[in-house]
């Protein structure tokens, strides 16, 4: 296929790589051009502007911040919405359901495209490895139409509804998740506090009750700083600010969020905020943030 790509960030840059390795025909966009020299190298072409990517492509395809991104590459001067030709944009960003749903019906009527919401779950070794799995909304010929494209870089794509559903199942994603990982950092400072090893939790609790993806992917990042990052406090905050106020326009109680979400604003609070997801656990731990960045500098 003849596919552009915006956004080279944790998550973009590994799936454009899928793609090239599937052999797509791939131009690339990335506001800091630098971090598409990789990709070029590998027989990416890069683009200037949105604008020059979306030229003569099949499907454009977005995994950027939020959505004030978004929209400034799509409808923002020498954006994609400039360019006629290509027919359906794929949108992987994580961002509201509602503004979703606004901009799609602007993309319409504006261009005649349509907009597929995609957000992924996986993280970044998903992607490198192209099991993520993607939740969609929009249009089924739309799907098919990218679908292909999705291949190279998912091992599951569901179809939850109109446009705008894709994004609603990223928060429901979102609410799990950062739950599970604030309660694996609050478990390991206790098992820190009694006196136990709390190295050994994860391997305890496999094949139990208390076993789970996060627990096994975070306690032993928390434990030890990563010297990598597989998605920042910031970006996890974004996502259940969200989740709230979501929740709040249907009049949804959701008290275990607003808890986690308490737990993130804390984390930011300590200056991590750019730091990995598993830098939350300083927060149970206050003493330790000093530790935990200094190890991580020592990487």
């Amino acid at each position: 296929m003849r596919l552009a790509f915006c956004g080279l960030g944790l998550m973009g840059e590994p799936m454009a790589r899928r793609l090239l390795q599937a052999g797509h025909q791939l131009k690339v966009w990335n506001r800091s051009p630098a971090k598409a020299d990789a990709l070029v190298a590998e027989g990416a072409v890069r683009c200037a502007t949105p604008a020059e990517a979306a030229t003569d492509v099949d499907v454009v395809i977005l995994c950027l911040l939020d959505a004030a991104a978004v929209e400034q590459v799509v409808f923002g001067p020498r954006g994609l919405a400039g360019v006629m030709g290509w027919r359906c944009l794929l949108d992987h960003t994580s961002m509201d359901p509602s503004v979703t749903r606004q901009l799609a019906n602007r993309l319409a009527t504006e261009h005649g495209a349509q907009w597929i919401d995609a957000p992924v779950s996986g993280g970044v070794a998903g992607a490198q490895a192209g099991t993520l799995a993607i939740m969609a909304g929009g249009e089924q010929a739309a799907l098919e139409n990218a679908q292909e494209a999705m291949a190279a870089y998912a091992s599951r794509v569901t179809m939850l509804g109109p446009t705008g559903a894709g994004q609603t199942a990223k928060l429901c994603n979102q609410i799990i998740v950062s739950a599970a990982v604030a309660a694996v950092a609050e478990a390991l400072s206790l098992a820190r506090a009694a006196g136990i090893d709390a190295a050994r939790l994860p391997d305890a609790f496999s094949g139990g009750w208390a076993d789970s993806k996060p627990m096994q992917v975070f306690a032993p990042r928390m434990l030890e700083t990563p010297a990598d990052v597989l998605g920042t406090v910031a970006t996890m905050l974004k996502d259940v600010d969200t989740v709230m106020s979501q929740a709040k326009s249907f009049n949804v109680p959701t008290p275990v969020t607003a808890s986690v979400q308490q737990t993130l604003r804390q984390a930011a609070s300590l200056g991590l905020s750019q730091h990995d997801l598993s830098a939350v656990v300083c927060v149970s731990q206050p003493d330790s943030t000093a530790q935990y960045l200094d190890r991580g500098r020592g990487r």
